[in-house]
């Protein structure tokens, strides 16, 4: 029975590159992404489906999920990697533009795991993969509301490893640097002129493939030009003086 994937953000960029290599391994791909042309084109290259939707809409992922039920009768893997740059400005603060990054960074995967879990399940199991940064593991002064947004996917993504281990779905996150993606198009030339490479697309989906077969729930895989992923370790914290620490913190993983 061949694998079933829903990549959203897939009409171009990593989720592209993702939809690509995992059809070219026997999948049959969802594809979920505002784009609707795009993923037109895209569905009709790897043979897949498609659903042209706004992920920050909660019924978007329920959609998504029921059309992967309806043509394939199951799901086993789910990419949540639809993004937005966050360019939010403190000084002169654009609260449609913040809302808007919030709800397809942070919503969009929440909305996609509450989703996907039940077909996960009666599936049999599988595993989910987000799409975060280095953002989300670093401070990056360049843009404070995307990388607190990629905090948060990272944070879901450690905070639900284990409860959906006991249902047998795996999920993960890929935290890759600046990728050339039409994500950072418009900087692109600074970075080429600056010397500092860029991800290619599919060094990210390699990386996402991986993540899906990953072991250990809730690894989080460090991705950066001309080095292998790495999963990243967070540090223990410290429990208090003298007594017993809680349950799950203050662990290295």
């Amino acid at each position: 029975m061949s694998t079933v994937a829903l990549i959203t953000g897939a009409a171009s960029g990593i989720g592209a590159a993702v939809a690509r290599r995992l059809a070219a391994g026997g999948a049959r791909c969802v594809l979920v992404d505002l784009d609707g042309e795009g993923l037109e084109r895209l569905a009709k290259e790897v043979g897949g489906v498609w659903l042209a939707a706004d992920v920050s809409d909660p019924d978007a992922s329920l959609e998504a999920v029921a059309l992967a039920e309806r043509h394939h009768g199951r799901l086993d893997l789910v990419h949540l990697n639809a993004g937005v740059t966050g360019g939010v400005d403190f000084a002169n603060f654009d609260l449609e533009r913040y809302r808007k990054v919030v709800g397809v960074n942070i919503d969009g995967v929440v909305f996609g795991v509450r989703a996907a879990v039940p077909l996960l399940q009666r599936s049999g199991g599988g595993a989910v993969v987000a799409t975060a940064s280095l953002a989300g593991l670093v401070g990056f002064s360049g843009d404070p509301v995307y990388t607190m947004t990629k905090h948060a996917v990272v944070g879901l993504v450690r905070a639900l490893a284990e409860p959906l281990a006991a249902q047998n779905i795996r999920i993960s996150a890929v935290c890759p640097g600046f990728t050339d993606t039409p994500l950072v198009a418009a900087a692109r030339e600074m970075f080429v002129s600056a010397g500092f490479p860029l991800l290619d697309a599919e060094d990210v989906a390699a990386a996402v493939e991986s993540a899906f077969y990953a072991e250990t729930s809730g690894t989080l895989l460090v991705v950066q030009p001309g080095r292998q992923p790495v999963p990243y370790r967070y540090a223990g914290v410290p429990g208090p003086a003298g007594g017993q620490r809680p349950p799950s913190v203050g662990h290295s993983d």
